[in-house]
This record gives structure tokens, C-alpha cells and sequence, in this order.
């Protein structure tokens, strides 16, 4: 097997949308936006899947290992060939359109491919801290509805409703909260994701994974 490794290509790509917005208000001062999965963000998956033994290391730490790992067991129990009713798969639950922008086209060797997955997961996160790397510098340590806010924080977030939305939450002072097709709000993964060590993440404006 070839060793993946995260590049940066030499064009900027923009990052390709996950959801699509409509909004309704809630009250006066707050604006809930749904994100709900087009399409093209949806993977589909071969059955069959070929099954493999994976073995799991507790960590309470707040390095970055534990907040890989909280952030994972919050999508998906921690398990690598998990697909949910949405269609997005893995460990991370990543869309197909996610994916594709990080150059993985085979759902079903993803799912098969711990590695792969986690070489994603990494990308993705170099990829949104590139995309918020002013939002984090500006935001971190300044506290939103109660909420202290860490560059854990908004890579949580980031990852849960992505990086423009976590943007948009940010600058609005927490205005505008965006939830996920399961109710699962921006806010939720800033508090509960806060505080751990992502100083190992390093932005990178368009990480993929390159064989």
C-alpha cells in the first residue's frame, strides 16, 4: 500500500458547498440556518464491505489525539465503516463532495482504509484552519453566548456545519447559529470540543490526500 501523505497543489480550488441554507427565525436576535445535504454530498456505498479488527486507545487527554477522538466518537462511535441515514461515511462522517475535494473518489475503498480516513480527517482540518485562520486569531478567547471559544472549538464546529458557516457564526457574534440535519447546532461543537490541543494542525490552503 502507497503512504498517503497532505499536499498542497499548486492552484487555489474553492471548497466545494456540503449543504444548501434556508433559514427561519426563532426570535428577535438569533437566526436559525438548517443545513441540509445536496446530492452530489451524498456518498454512496457498495455493500459488502470487507470487515477488519480495530483497536481503540482511551484518551482524557486534551491533545490533539483526544480531541481526534472525542470528535469522532460524537460522529460516529468511533467506527471506521459506519455510514449514516444521510450517506456520510466513516469514522468523520465525510460527504462525497468532501471527498472529492480532498481527490478520494472510492467510497468503498475509504471505508475500508482506517489510514485513509484519518489522513483525511487531518486534511480537512488543515484545510478549515487555512480558511479561518483569521476568524481563530480574531475569536479565540473572546466569549459568545456564554461560550469561551478555542481553536478546537471552531475546528469542531467547522467540521459539523463547515468552515464558511463557523465564519458567518463567528462575525455575527453568534447572531446566526446554524444546525445540522439532526439538530445538532454549531455552538453544541464549540462547547463540547473546547479546549483541546490543535496546535499540531498546520493551515494549509488546499490540503488533499496524494498517493
Amino acid at each position: 500500500m502507497k503512504k498517503k501523505r497532505i499536499v498542497v497543489p499548486l492552484t487555489i480550488l474553492s471548497l466545494l458547498a456540503l449543504t444548501f441554507i434556508s433559514s427561519i427565525d426563532i426570535d428577535k436576535s438569533k437566526k436559525v440556518q438548517y443545513n441540509l445535504p445536496k446530492v452530489d454530498a451524498i456518498a454512496t456505498v457498495t455493500m459488502g464491505i470487507q470487515e477488519f479488527k480495530v483497536i481503540y486507545t482511551p484518551t482524557v487527554s486534551n491533545s490533539f489525539i483526544g480531541f481526534r477522538e472525542a470528535l469522532a466518537f460524537k460522529e460516529s462511535r468511533g467506527k471506521y465503516q459506519n455510514v449514516n441515514t444521510l450517506g456520510y461515511i466513516g469514522k468523520y462522517q465525510f460527504g462525497k463532495s468532501t471527498l472529492h475535494r480532498l481527490k478520494i473518489y472510492n467510497t468503498h475503498d475509504f471505508l475500508n482504509n482506517p489510514v485513509l480516513q484519518e489522513d483525511a480527517f487531518i486534511a480537512l482540518c488543515s484545510l478549515n484552519k487555512w480558511i479561518l485562520k483569521r476568524d481563530i486569531n480574531r475569536s479565540v478567547g473572546k466569549t459568545i453566548n456564554g461560550i469561551e471559544i478555542t481553536e478546537s472549538g471552531i475546528l469542531a464546529a467547522a467540521h459539523l456545519a463547515g468552515a464558511g458557516n463557523v465564519k458567518i457564526y463567528l462575525r455575527s457574534q453568534g447572531a446566526n447559529i446554524f444546525i445540522d440535519a439532526y439538530g445538532t447546532d454549531v455552538e453544541h461543537y464549540m462547547k463540547i470540543f473546547s479546549g483541546y490541543n490543535t496546535s499540531f494542525i498546520q493551515p494549509i490552503k488546499n490540503a488533499t490526500i496524494s498517493s
